[in-house]
This record gives structure tokens, sequence and C-alpha cells, in this order.
């Protein structure tokens, strides 16, 4: 599949490449992590005015699970309580934080008109498979348990996360479909849903950018423990013995991006299995553009796109 990246997003490539930032794989986890952090103040837009950002901490059998709960000055109420998304950060399960996502999750929580839960999930490779999607499925279940106290309708509960936070929504809400607790909807912004990594995309020239196919690699062997981790749904969603049930999904995929081809399988797949779904394909931008509203009104687009369609949810 031909791909040109929109003139903005070129532009962002070519001063990365200008920049001589080293690649990922080259660095240790915690250094990766570092320049991940860094280049948020680069690319975030400035946060909504919100009427709260305040810590969590979610019980878990390890410890506990840390959190933000973004409130947004106008919420949505149903007798008093408000819908939510319970959101997790993208970075290949190995960087990424509450930090890095901080504005994009304001940004949700302020147009969608709805609480916005952030989960700091353990990353690998200090924690390999299957912590990071434990937590996310811990840390639902505890918020749908605790809604009311939370000022959340339990009814109008939802997941959402990009990249590696995208593959632990579908995840959750696999989880949730077959043990609880409901959920109104999933969000998906380029997620991995299968580690096989062999479709299409994951050998394309033009998708190497940004997330590279190298940098994929780095990311897989650091969170998974085998090869035999690979077909497990709580890694894989897609190789979940059937998509059937679950909640309506929006998913998000871009066209330079290695994850593109089985992001949009698995929004294909979820409609054959009787999903409502709401697809979006952005072909001019590149993995990781959906945090970089600063210098990317696709973002921005993306995120106001998935707010209405929260709000529409019934």
């Amino acid at each position: 599949m031909p791909v040109t990246l929109d003139p903005d997003a070129a532009a962002i490539f070519q001063a990365f490449q200008d920049a001589g930032r080293p690649a990922y794989e080259t660095l240790p986890p915690s250094e990766a992590r570092e320049y991940y952090r860094i280049g948020r103040v680069v690319m975030n837009p400035e946060p909504p005015a919100i009427e709260s950002n305040e810590p969590l901490s979610i019980p878990a059998p390890h410890g506990a699970i840390p959190a933000r709960i973004y409130t947004p000055t106008t919420l949505r109420r149903h007798n008093g309580l408000a819908p939510c998304l319970v959101f997790f950060h993208g970075g290949g399960w190995v960087i990424g934080d509450l930090d890095t996502h901080e504005v994009v999750c304001q940004q949700l929580a302020h147009e969608g008109e709805l609480i916005v839960i952030s989960v700091d999930y353990r990353l690998a490779p200090e924690h390999k498979f299957p912590a990071a999607a434990d937590d996310a499925v811990t840390a639902t279940k505890w918020v749908a348990d605790n809604a009311r106290q939370l000022g959340i309708d339990a009814a109008q509960l939802l997941v959402g996360g990009d990249s590696a936070g995208g593959n632990l929504a579908a995840v959750v809400a696999l989880a949730a479909r077959d043990n609880g607790p409901k959920l109104a909807g999933q969000v998906l912004v380029y997620p991995a849903t299968d580690f096989a990594m062999k479709h299409p995309s994951h050998s394309e020239p033009e998708t190497s950018v940004l997330l590279t196919h190298s940098v994929i690699k780095w990311f897989s062997n650091h969170y998974l423990n085998s090869a035999a981790d690979i077909d497990h749904w709580k890694a894989s969603p897609a190789r979940a013995k059937t998509l059937a049930g679950l909640p309506p999904a929006y998913v998000l995929t871009a066209g330079a991006d290695p994850l593109r081809d089985e992001g949009a399988e698995y929004a294909a797949r979820l409609k054959e299995a009787g999903v409502p779904v709401t697809y979006r394909h952005f072909p001019g931008q590149f993995h990781g553009f959906f945090t970089m509203g600063k210098l990317l009104q696709q973002a921005n687009v993306a995120v106001s796109e998935i707010a209405s369609w929260m709000k529409a949810l019934k």
C-alpha cells in the first residue's frame, strides 16, 4: 500500500532524523523512557482547563497500581453519576507513563465531558507479560466496583488506549465480556492486536517511521517471555476464540504505521462478529501522532472525533 505522509507529519519525521536522537532499541529501557518523557514537552498541545487532576491508588495483588483521575469542568451526569473512560497509555509496554499521556487524557475528559482514569500499569522488562494486561484488567474491575464512590455511572464505563494501550484496552474488553464488568465501549487507537507481526504493514519500508520495524521487535522481546506467549489472547487479542459479544468499538489506524493492517483487520473482524464498529483511518499520519496535537492538527481531529463518538454512545 503506497504511503505518503501529510506535509506536517513529513516535517516532524525529518526533524526527528535531523535531531539525531538515538533509536530506542540502542538504549536501556530506563534511558528510552526518559527520551520519550522529554519528547512530550515538544509534541503535546496546551492542556484544556479541567476541574481536577487527582492521584489515585488502585489495590492489586502485587501492591498498588498508580493512576490519575481527570474531571472536566463540564461533566455529563445521569442521576448524579458521570461516564468514565479507563485509559491505558502507549509505549510498547516498556516506555510511557501517566505524564506522557496526561494532556491527551485531559483533552478526552474535556471534549468528551466525562471522567478519565489513566492507569500506570507495570512496565517490561522488569514486569513481563502478562503483568500489564493483568494490571489493566484489575484496574478496570476496581473502577467498576467502586464506581458510585468515584461519581461514575458503572453502566457508562469505557476502556481505551493508544498502541500498547490499545492492546490492553482490547484485552480488557475481552476479559470483561467473559467475567465482567459490562463495558459500554472500547477506544482502540492504532492498537497492537497480533504479536505474530506477519501483516504486510510490518515489512513495508514506508511504515518504518518513528515506530520502526526494529523497535517493535525490541518492545516485543522485552514484554513477552517467549514465542509461546504470541498465541495467548492476553497478548494478541486477535487470537481470541471469538470477538462476538464485545462492546462497541472505535478503531483508529494510521497509514505509515507497522500496526496498520492488524488494526484494520481487527476492526473488520469485530464488525463480522456483530460488534458495532466505527473505523477511522488517517492515511498521511505515522504511528504516535495521536499525542502530538501541538504540531499535528490531525491529532486534535482524532481526539475530537473520539470524544464525539463517546458522547453518542447510549
